[in-house]
């Protein structure tokens, strides 16, 4: 079992010193990957219909991923940068495959890109996509991804996208991982992805694994397929160890811990109460070494 953990994007604040002290740490620890959360705009809750039902509003501060990796790429050698997950049909398909190719590029292979469809409708309205139609959009995207990164020149005329004789350089392929809460999800991932994330340990999550496991059973992809797991920092040592014992029992192949208070209540998870960007970091070291102690 190997671990990873999770950017504290809402909580690290916007000092650049505590930004780069938490990712040399996370490496220097042994950490094998950073992952990092995305939402561009946050919107208040209230008065809302239908209701927005996702853990984070307008109060929530967001550091954006791929700007993020890219300095995170230049201060660290060796620690992997996963988008947990980049919500794709939100964003220009084009212009994330040329940004992901970039990403790889300069952390020499170092870059994961996970992605979902997300929650906030008025995120999407307010970037002109289209929520209802997110999770055919995000499939037609994935097609569209593989072929800007790995042919000299895409033609693709469809309701979503239009792109006449034209591709990007540099080009390459980059590790496409999905995240999500719902059969669909797994079964996008276990059709056309390397891994996939559960956004959290409960039970409803073990569920999702099962029937994960029997998609991949099916299309013959288990082997070459990762599954990584967050896991709540404030749950304590002991849940660590039995959440450990479970998951790699069930076949994931990493854990990545998780200490944000904003997420705590949503993931049920208790909350760490941390106040200062240092507890985040500190947190690193007391998670690591409790739990490789018991691997």
């Amino acid at each position: 079992m190997k671990f990873g953990c999770v950017f504290p994007t809402c909580e690290i604040g916007n000092d650049p010193a505590f930004i780069r002290d938490f990712a040399q740490t996370a490496e220097d620890l042994g950490y094998t990957h950073i992952v990092a959360y995305d939402h561009v705009l946050g919107a208040e809750h209230a008065n809302r219909n239908p209701k927005l039902w996702g853990p984070y509003d307008e109060t929530h501060p967001f550091h954006e991923p791929i700007v993020l990796f890219s300095y995170l790429a230049g201060i660290t050698t060796r620690i992997e940068l996963v988008t947990g997950v980049l919500i794709l049909p939100q964003r220009q398909t084009a212009l994330v495959a040329k940004q992901a190719v970039e990403l790889a590029i300069l952390s020499e292979n170092r870059f994961r890109l996970g992605v979902g469809v997300g929650w906030n409708y008025v995120e999407y309205q307010s970037l002109g996509k289209p929520f209802h139609d997110r999770g055919r959009l995000l499939d037609e995207q994935i097609e569209i991804l593989q072929a800007l990164w790995n042919e000299d020149l895409v033609i693709i005329d469809t309701e979503f996208h239009n792109i006449d004789r034209a591709g990007i350089k540099p080009r390459r392929s980059v590790p496409l991982w999905f995240g999500g809460r719902n059969l669909r999800s797994v079964k996008r991932a276990a059709k056309h992805g390397e891994g996939f994330i559960f956004g959290s340990s409960d039970s409803s999550s073990k569920n999702l694994m099962r029937q994960l496991l029997e998609e991949l059973n099916s299309n013959g992809r288990r082997n070459e397929f990762g599954i990584d797991v967050l896991i709540g920092f404030g749950d304590g040592p002991d849940h660590w160890h039995q959440e450990v014992k479970n998951w790699k029992e069930l076949g994931a192949s990493t854990l990545s811990m998780r200490a944000m208070s904003s997420t705590s209540a949503w993931s049920k998870e208790a909350d760490p109460a941390f106040t200062k960007p240092q507890q985040h970091i500190d947190a690193l070291e007391t998670f690591i070494k409790e739990v490789n102690s018991a691997v």
